[in-house]
């Protein structure tokens, strides 16, 4: 099935997980058709934005950076990211992320249920 980018929901949520700013989402998959997967989607933060920290149980959220720099909170610990990087937090960790550049921070952000 294509799904064509013009025609994805996209949405913006302010102070995402009581993180700064807002994230711009958009949907790649209609995740209610699909089976274990619960969010596919492009994730842009703009400089300064941060999506806040947050725990994963019983599923598995993926970041995978495409552009921009920023920083995450893996599990207490905090690390800079950039294209190229994957965040893998799930099994009861927690993360957060923040763009710490000047330029939008995109990602993919997928998150698959156990």
């Amino acid at each position: 099935m294509l799904n064509q980018r013009g025609l994805m929901k996209t949405e913006t949520k302010l102070k995402m997980r009581d993180g700064e700013g807002s994230v711009n989402f958009t949907y790649l998959a209609d995740c209610e058709k699909e089976r274990n997967i619960r969010m596919l989607a492009e994730a842009v933060l703009p400089p300064g934005a941060s999506i806040g920290y947050h725990r994963h149980d019983n599923e598995t959220e993926y970041y995978l950076i495409l552009s921009g720099t920023g920083e995450v909170n893996d599990d207490g610990t905090v690390k800079p990211v950039k294209a190229g990087d994957a965040m893998i937090t799930g099994d009861g960790a927690s993360h957060s992320i923040k763009n710490t550049g000047s330029v939008p921070l995109v990602f993919h952000a997928v998150i698959v249920t156990h």
